[in-house]
């Protein structure tokens, strides 16, 4: 049988990892998150228009910029509906 010490010391290692697992839940949702991909998928896509050499890069990143950042609006929507349909 464990002692109440070693129950103690579970229950903080339990408090810790909520801890941790609140905060990527938090991070996963957040603007500043939405933003950095916003931002990385443009220029990627940016650098991709310059080196296979098509028309007015700047420009034309945004199309696929906006439809990826517009899809990721959309998953905790699709989320919540699965959710609902999958709960137990």
């Amino acid at each position: 049988m464990p002692t109440l010490e070693e129950l103690k010391n579970e229950i903080d290692e339990i408090k810790k990892r909520n801890t941790r697992v609140e905060l990527d839940k938090a991070w996963e949702t957040s603007l500043t998150r939405k933003l950095l991909i916003l931002v990385l998928t443009y220029f990627v896509v940016v650098i991709f228009f310059l080196v296979t050499k098509l028309a007015n890069p700047f420009v034309n990143s945004l199309v696929p910029t906006l439809g990826f950042f517009i899809s990721t609006l959309t998953v905790p929507w699709v989320k919540a509906i699965w959710t609902k349909k999958n709960k137990k």
